[in-house]
C-alpha cells in the first residue's frame, strides 16, 4: 500500500481512509469491477459515501496510473488494477472481461495515416465475442 500512498502524495492528492478503502476493495475484487461493485463494497464501511465520490476517485486513480479503465460499448466502465501491458477479451453474452497477454498484439503497427493525424500514446486491443463458458452453455 506504500506505493499507492506515495503515488497519491506525488500527485498532490490527499490520502484519506475512503481512498485507501476504495483502492483496497478494488485490489480484493476479482476481475474488472465496475464502479457500482466497488461502491457497494465501500458503502459497507462508509455508509454515507456517495456513488459519485467512488466514481470520481476511480477516475482519479486512472489519471495517475494506479488503474486502467476498460471501456465496453454500451456497458459501464470497468476498472483494472493490472496496469502492465496487456489486452482484453469481453464476452458479449455475460460481459466477463479476461486479460490477454499476447506479444502479437503488443507489436501492432499503427498505420501512418493515423500517426499523421494523432499523437498515439498507448494502444490496447479489446476482442469481443462469446467466452468458452457461455459457448458451452448456449
Amino acid at each position: 500500500m506504500k506505493d499507492f500512498k506515495q503515488l497519491l502524495k506525488e500527485n498532490n492528492i490527499k490520502v484519506t481512509p475512503q481512498r485507501n478503502l476504495i483502492y483496497r476493495e478494488l485490489l480484493n475484487l476479482e476481475g474488472h469491477p465496475s464502479a457500482d461493485i466497488v461502491f457497494n463494497k465501500v458503502k459497507k464501511t462508509f455508509p454515507n459515501i456517495s456513488y459519485d465520490t467512488v466514481y470520481r476517485t476511480l477516475l482519479t486513480f486512472s489519471k495517475i496510473g494506479i488503474v486502467d479503465i476498460v471501456e465496453g460499448y454500451g456497458e459501464p466502465k470497468r476498472f483494472d488494477t493490472n496496469v502492465n501491458k496487456h489486452h482484453h477479451f469481453r464476452c458479449l453474452n455475460c460481459n466477463k472481461i479476461v486479460d490477454i497477454y499476447e506479444d502479437c498484439f503488443d507489436d501492432l503497427k499503427i498505420p501512418d495515416k493515423v500517426m499523421e493525424k494523432f499523437k498515439v500514446l498507448k494502444s490496447k486491443v479489446i476482442l469481443e465475442g462469446i467466452c468458452d463458458e457461455c459457448d458451452n452453455n448456449g
